[in-house]
């Protein structure tokens, strides 16, 4: 874990290179993700050049704390919890994005859930990331437990508008999501929009699947791209190696 704030590792690293890369697990014993299958994937996503490790909010069983423990023995990069919910959190993380869903129809996910969990994260003295998410159709799971107003694929000005205000309204991070496991990423001319119009780094994330959906994605003004289904897919059939390619093109693009 570098000695500098998980913050400053994030921008310190997105200032270096064109883009960086995070690997998204999401632990769910029940689809087979079990602590030690979380611990397997972050040790070959970090040795294939991974800049960080997402960990997603499932609580199943009350296997989030001891995934969270099992990836920091294999990882040393930081391990940044992505919460569905206040119970998506855990102590023995280096640090949390503390997320708006600044699309969402239901102020809970917006500021309720935020101000539930403030006090729990002070307590723990525990790194709090602030990040505007915003959800792109189709959304997936993620938009339907969110409530969200989908922002619609074909209007990127739209999107544009909501991460100028999360930027003015002081989010560190903007987060585009088309969903885990979306069919279809967020639109190349949606990330172009937004990235045009914030002066803070852009997150993307959802339906990134080749490296030339990586790269495109780079290329069009994301500075982190984020993969999870991909790799949690992926990693135990090919040990990394289609990972592997992704981050190194990744690494290579001149912007």
């Amino acid at each position: 874990m570098p000695k500098q704030s998980v913050w400053e590792y994030l921008r310190n690293k997105t200032e270096e290179h064109s883009a960086i890369h995070l690997t998204l697990i999401d632990p769910d014993p029940l689809s087979g993700t079990t602590s030690e299958v979380a611990g397997e994937i972050a040790k070959i996503a970090f040795e294939v050049g991974t800049d960080g490790i997402m960990v997603g909010g499932s609580t199943a069983f009350g296997i989030l704390d001891d995934t969270v423990k099992e990836i920091k023995r294999y990882v040393d990069v930081p391990v940044i919890l992505f919460p569905g919910n206040i119970t998506g959190l855990s102590k023995f993380a280096d640090a949390v994005f503390f997320m708006s869903l600044m699309n969402s129809r239901n102020p809970y996910w917006i500021s309720g859930a935020q101000a539930m969990s403030a006090p729990i994260l002070k307590n723990w003295d525990l790194e709090a990331i602030s990040m505007a998410y915003l959800l792109i159709e189709p959304g997936a799971t993620a938009g339907f437990v969110g409530d969200a107003n989908l922002l619609p694929r074909e209007k990127p000005k739209i999107a544009a508008a909501y991460a100028l205000a999360s930027q003015y309204l002081g989010f560190k991070l903007v987060y585009l999501e088309a969903g885990s496991g979306a069919n279809a990423a967020v639109p190349l001319n949606m990330v172009k929009a937004v990235s045009q119009t914030i002066d803070i780094p852009l997150i993307v994330g959802g339906g990134l699947n080749s490296v030339d959906a990586v790269v495109n994605c780079v290329k069009a003004g994301a500075n982190i791209v984020v993969q999870g289904t991909f790799v949690e897919k992926t990693v135990p059939i090919d040990s990394g190696k289609s990972l592997s390619e992704i981050i190194q093109a990744l690494k290579k693009i001149q912007r």
